[in-house]
């Protein structure tokens, strides 16, 4: 994919060598620091809107703005605070006047979950009614809501299309089920709201520069960076839970999404909001299914490195397999994956190649506009 736009940005490209780039609309992002916030500022800046940044930095790191900044030409800016706190989000929105929100701050981990339960339904249920509440007295009626595939639960067949029935099976699940009531009611209370519900499938890679990518704090609770992390050097082995599934390698089968096409739907939903588009609930991911196996293997081949691993039995509540289909998210929002898992090996082993610590070698320069809550 040499010379091709990835995110919307070339990895040489400058947003700021664009003069004739009109910014029209401003976009709050909570939780744009973090690693899918982060590709959609990039995606959103080409696109011709101004994403805000609102970010605590518990599970980011301010060194990213300064990634951002080299990446695009802007420096970028970020208010530091919680979403918990409604007095902060209100005066963000009010400073800044945004037309719309796309949120994505909250916690993500489903084992983690299980075993904190009360601290997700805080942080993510009352994040987003903090926000809503927020938003509320200003002008701003149309939102995009961070929301996952794990609400439909183990599925009897697949693809997963948008009607299928719900059964989340931990409390991150049912919180994000939770939040996507509270939109659909909020939404029915008063026809103003403009709501965009984006249930993920499962989202990997990075940018093709290598600035911005997945960072994960601790031991990765995700397959990619997991497998990132034993090609570079920095874990011994990966554990493959499960190796007689009825899938072709016998391994567990997932939609893999890279995250440039997550942060297009983004913009294509923040949009067709803007543009007086009714509410809508969409599946993003490819449509196609990828084995563990198949991602070591295509991992391998991007990394010219061989991937340690065994196998060990398999996880309660794992199924065979999960993925998409996304025919409604491209009639409704134009939008449809182009990149396969190739690609998205080869951009994630670029970035871990760049980047074996991550951001932490770093700190954020001033010549980022970061504020304090």
């Amino acid at each position: 994919m040499t010379g091709q736009a990835v995110c919307g940005f070339h990895p040489t490209q400058r947003v700021a060598s664009r003069r004739q780039l009109i910014l029209n609309h401003k976009v709050l992002l909570t939780g744009g620091a973090g690693y899918i916030g982060s590709h959609t500022a990039v995606a959103m800046l080409e696109a011709g809107l101004i994403p805000v940044l609102l970010d605590d930095f518990s599970n980011s790191d301010p060194a990213v703005l300064n990634r951002l900044k080299q990446l695009t030409g802007h420096a970028l800016t970020c208010e530091r605070g919680d979403v918990l706190d409604t007095q902060f989000v209100s005066d963000v929105m009010r400073r800044h006047q945004c037309s719309a929100v796309v949120h994505f701050a909250g916690l993500k981990a489903v084992g983690e979950s299980v075993e904190q339960p009360l601290r997700y339904y805080r942080v993510n249920v009352g994040g987003l009614l903090s926000v809503l509440e927020a938003v509320q007295p200003t002008t701003c009626r149309s939102i995009v809501f961070s929301s996952s595939a794990t609400v439909y639960g183990d599925p009897a067949t697949v693809p997963i299309d948008e009607t299928f029935p719900y059964a989340p099976e931990s409390p991150y699940a049912r919180s994000k089920l939770m939040c996507e009531d509270i939109l659909a009611s909020l939404a029915m209370s008063d026809p103003s709201w403009r709501v965009g519900v984006l249930r993920y499938f499962n989202p990997v890679g990075a940018h093709a520069s290598g600035l911005i990518g997945e960072d994960p704090s601790g031991i990765p609770n995700n397959l990619m960076p997991f497998v990132s992390q034993v090609a570079v050097g920095k874990r011994e082995k990966l554990r493959i839970f499960g190796k007689d599934y009825p899938t072709a390698d016998g391994t567990g089968v997932r939609d893999y999404l890279h995250v440039c096409d997550l942060a297009d739907g983004h913009v294509a939903a923040v949009k067709r909001l803007l543009s007086q588009g009714p509410g809508f609930t969409v599946n993003l991911g490819t449509g196609q299914g990828t084995s563990v196996l198949g991602v070591l293997h295509a991992f391998e081949k991007a990394s010219g490195r061989t991937v340690a691993h065994e196998f060990v039995p398999r996880r309660p509540g794992d199924v065979a397999e999960y993925f998409a289909n996304v025919s409604l998210a491209e009639s409704t929002l134009g939008w449809r994956a182009s990149r396969n898992i190739d690609d998205m090996c080869r951009d994630a082993w670029n970035w871990q190649q760049k980047n074996p610590e991550g951001y932490r070698s770093e700190t954020a320069s001033t010549a980022c506009e970061l504020h304090a809550a």
